[in-house]
């Protein structure tokens, strides 16, 4: 079988960019995300413009259970998995500490880290047993410092820096390579979800500036991805011109 490349959250943004960039190389993809319908519809146009393999899984990753069964029970031609991205986030809602919700608190939690780590842990095993493989994890630059208002999100992607770190010392003697790339403001569906479907706000966002697309995140990726087996890039920051860090930008 050709190389397989696993995204989770293909159904939008990063995830879905990143699918159609590694298809067009060549690569068989399995695609995970919680809208079957879009995910499927996704999952064919691939197979029919690129003529790879794709195998699309429905399910949240906040669900431990669920990611461990359907991962732990993938056919065997699908195992030999070559790249994990670890793409499937959100941030939900910009508030002051003492004004947060802590059920948006909760669902970033348990999405951006443990969601994350329960993939991670589910797919080691195939990688580990070839003593190969490449874990991508989608961070952002609120994992490098933090600003007014993104309190859990921070908090989140900053953990996301920390596992990533972990995971290149921890997987070192498997030789697994471990990414973190982190996208500055990027024009996705993210903001629309941070505003919990407000529009204007989401628009106002990326008003007087050209962000980054997610076709930029995209080419990123299938770069690390594609270096030579003795290079690994551990760690890169990713914004748009205007954009020097997450609190300082030029419209």
């Amino acid at each position: 079988m050709k190389n397989i490349i696993l995204i989770t959250g293909a159904t939008s943004g990063f995830g879905k960019a990143i699918a159609y960039k590694f298809a067009a190389a060549g690569w068989n993809c399995i695609i995970t995300g919680r809208r079957a319908d879009r995910l499927h519809e996704i999952a064919a146009d691939l197979e029919k413009n690129h003529s790879v393999k794709v195998l699309s899984l429905v399910f949240d990753v906040q669900d431990r259970k669920t990611v461990t069964t359907t991962l732990h029970a993938l056919p065997e031609e699908w195992r030999s998995i070559d790249v994990l991205v670890n793409n499937a986030g959100l941030a939900l809602g910009r508030d002051s500490f003492e004004n947060a919700s802590l059920d948006d608190w909760d669902t970033m939690i348990d999405t951006n880290v443990k969601g994350l780590m329960y993939v991670t842990k589910a797919v080691l095993p195939f990688m580990t047993e070839r003593k190969k493989g490449h874990i991508i994890n989608i961070g952002s630059t609120a994992g490098k410092e933090v600003y007014k208002d993104g309190n859990a999100y921070c908090a989140s992607k900053h953990a996301v820096d920390a596992i990533t770190k972990a995971m290149r010392i921890d997987l070192l003697p498997h030789r697994i390579k471990a990414t973190a790339i982190h996208p500055g403001a990027a024009e996705t569906e993210f903001s629309v979800v941070r505003f919990k479907g407000d529009h204007s706000k989401a628009d106002a966002v990326y008003d007087g500036y050209k962000a980054l697309q997610a076709e930029d995140i995209a080419d990123i990726a299938f770069y690390v991805a594609n270096l030579p087996e003795h290079v690994c890039i551990n760690d890169l920051v990713v914004t748009c011109l205007s954009q020097a860090n997450s609190m300082y930008l030029q419209k």
